[in-house]
């Protein structure tokens, strides 16, 4: 926590109201009243910080930062490089984005910069550089705030400039040193395409080579270190004058950035966070997506994170946004902290009068002041974190159980072609990971390179690509007593995304030998039974054989590979891996990882089974945390059903908020959260 805060607020923008003293003054005073206690300014201000070439006006941005700063108020600045001015864009052309047809963007929207240009370094950096010495020391200023929402443009959120096409060559020179190892490692004698010069080599482009995994997934980890480097060369400026901690704002499960790699420049992880609440009545798939990516931020550095944006109505850019029924702020809001953020931030403070989120949800609106529903729905979220303070402070969630989500996968499963087409790799995560969230036992999602150390269950759905030094992990977890689960397209290829050949790579762990894999249309669906029940496979059945030793629970019941195994279990060392050949349903899934949760002796902070559409989540004290910590654990119990829920066989809890005595028997609203301690 910020100076012992839970932060509440979220993006200000003064700069579009400077002609209005009157609403700058009434900003101050509603935040007051709405428990507004931290704002983040500068995001987009380029044009009023630098107005000209080499002309900067920080008087605007010192007087608020100083009346912020008298009302209590604390600032996380920003590097404004998210969206450049046209007096830029039409000196420096060459600043802008190149498309992958090899056409350059013309002026306008967001991250339209191209990172490897030196102008836009020469010129951000700069200004970059005034902030931190104006702003670095002032005393309500708390954090710096990297640009926004990095790599956010086009389809892969690449520049496909000259200049980049270099840095791309100078990159894979760097990493395979010669042409023939880039060559065996892309498999160019397909389709004879050996490269016998580096100048030949080029970015994937819809009018060039695609075709080529290799390529495709070295040019996605390019980008990632390029705007990583952009991001590291803002970062250099702003610590000039400045020793203050920064962060940049994630997005939801964005495929155009590794965030293992840019979290590597940040000190704390934030993110954006704007589920689809309402698209349907039930709202349980919205809050697994939700759930899963503040475990995504959290597991990220393993600790707190912040939530840097999110509507308190509604969002503008979706086919039908409909507002927030009452008590979704509040439960949305709290499904963050309770994963493990120490903040509620929105975009935005004010609706702007113009322009393209005109109609983006705000805490005020363009009416009415805070004569609103939402401004009271904020007031209460303010109130409720401000009361929350002591008890949450030093927390953050310690899960036990981890599901595999990596970038580098992500990218070489869904560019690959066969055995289907139509591969989602988060919907396949995501599937597995509602098992767990449904049980209310809390998994980070983490990458192929994070050390599996104090977790009892490994999940890893759709692995299909082993980054080096993943398979050895995952042997040593294993042996060690770890329970370890993957399934069908697993294990396929390695990390230049070649097929592996001769044995899998955890052949010996999970006690299989696979031979082929099937992608069925409908008419041939195939099923298996598990537990006594019949569940369907469909869309990916992989045919494998068990080793001598291996334990086939389940087998496929039609077609040519009857009685080939379904669910196999393997010893190995003191631990155990289970292997899942086909795809299935969410009713296979939750009885599976049933059995799972006994297996590794986890359970949800309550100890029972929770009713459809609640969930729990537990902060607990962190270890080495630097101040006065909270003595006791944090469990928050989340109804995300449109009706009351009641949870029995609990034992006596407290809540944190009353003092209320909880025996037995737990009553919840809709839509709501209850905080209980021992």
């Amino acid at each position: 926590m910020f100076k012992g805060k839970l932060l509440h607020g979220g993006d200000y923008n003064p700069e579009q109201w400077l002609d209005c003293p009157e609403i700058l003054e009434e900003d101050i005073r509603l935040m007051e009243e709405a428990g507004v206690n931290c704002v983040t300014l500068g995001v987009f201000s380029w044009a009023v910080l630098e107005p000209e070439e080499g002309v900067y006006d920080f008087n605007w941005l010192e007087e608020r930062i100083d009346r912020l700063g008298e009302a209590g108020i604390q600032v996380i600045l920003a590097t404004p490089s998210g969206a450049m001015p046209h007096w830029l864009t039409q000196k420096y052309p060459e600043a802008m984005q190149v498309q992958e047809n090899g056409k350059r963007n013309l002026p306008g929207k967001r991250h339209n910069f191209c990172y490897t240009s030196p102008v836009m370094r020469e010129k951000i950096h700069a200004l970059d550089e005034r902030l931190s010495e104006q702003f670095g020391k002032k005393e309500n200023v708390i954090l710096w705030h990297i640009s926004n929402e990095l790599g956010g443009n086009f389809s892969d959120g690449a520049c496909h400039c000259k200049l980049c096409q270099e840095a791309f060559r100078g990159w894979l020179k760097k990493k395979y040193k010669t042409l023939d190892n880039l060559n065996r490692a892309w498999w160019g004698r397909f389709w004879s395409h050996v490269y016998t010069d580096w100048n030949q080599v080029h970015s994937p482009a819809p009018h060039g080579e695609w075709s080529m995994t290799g390529l495709t997934v070295d040019w996605r980890r390019f980008v990632s270190e390029q705007m990583s480097d952009f991001c590291r060369s803002e970062i250099q400026a702003v610590k000039k004058y400045s020793d203050l901690p920064v962060t940049t704002n994630f997005m939801a499960f964005f495929k155009n950035l590794d965030y293992n790699r840019l979290k590597q420049e940040i000190d704390i992880i934030s993110w954006d966070s704007y589920p689809f609440w309402h698209k349907s009545k039930d709202e349980v798939p919205e809050a697994v997506w939700a759930s899963a990516n503040h475990s995504l931020m959290r597991a990220l550095k393993k600790g707190p994170f912040l939530l840097m944006e999110s509507v308190p109505s509604a969002v503008n850019w979706r086919e039908y946004n409909p507002l927030k029924r009452p008590g979704m702020h509040m439960l949305s809001s709290l499904q963050a902290v309770g994963h493990g953020s120490d903040s509620v931030q929105y975009f935005q403070w004010r609706k702007g009068r113009g322009a393209y989120e005109k109609f983006h949800g705000a805490v005020l609106d363009h009416l009415n002041g805070k004569n609103t529903r939402t401004f009271r729905d904020v007031a209460e979220v303010g109130e409720r974190l401000y009361a929350l303070t002591e008890c949450l402070k030093g927390t953050v969630n310690v899960p036990k159980a981890a599901v595999i989500f990596d970038w580098e996968n992500w990218w070489a499963v869904e560019d690959t072609t066969g055995p289907r087409l139509d591969l989602d790799y988060v919907e396949c995560v995501l599937a597995h990971y509602r098992a767990f969230w449904e049980a209310g036992i809390e998994a980070d999602l983490i990458g192929m390179d994070e050390p599996l150390d104090g977790y009892r269950l490994v999940s890893a759905p759709l692995n299909y690509m082993y980054k080096s030094g993943y398979a050895n992990k995952v042997k040593r977890f294993v042996e060690n007593g770890g329970l370890y689960v993957t399934t069908y397209f697993s294990g396929a290829v390695d990390d230049t995304d070649l097929c592996f050949t001769e044995n899998h790579p955890l052949e010996d762990v999970l006690g299989i030998v696979p031979e082929e894999i099937d992608a069925p249309s409908e008419e041939f669906a195939n099923s298996f039974s598990y537990q006594g029940r019949e569940y369907p496979a469909v869309r990916m059945c992989a045919v494998v054989h068990p080793k001598e030793g291996t334990e086939v629970l389940s087998v496929y019941e039609k077609d040519f590979y009857a009685g080939a195994p379904v669910v196999t279990r393997n010893s190995y060392g003191e631990g155990q891996a289970f292997f899942i050949a086909a795809q299935s349903d969410m009713d296979f899934l939750r009885v599976f990882y049933r059995d799972m949760f006994q297996k590794a002796g986890l359970q949800n902070a309550l100890g029972i089974e929770l009713p459809y559409g609640v969930t729990i989540t537990e902060r607990v004290p962190q270890k080495g945390y630097k101040g006065q910590a909270a003595e006791e654990g944090v469990v928050f119990v989340m109804n995300f059903r449109h009706e009351p829920a009641e949870l029995s066989g609990l034992g006596e809890w407290k809540d944190a908020e009353n003092g209320e005595i909880v025996s037995s028997v737990l009553r919840m609203e809709k839509l709501s959260c209850r905080i209980l301690t021992k």
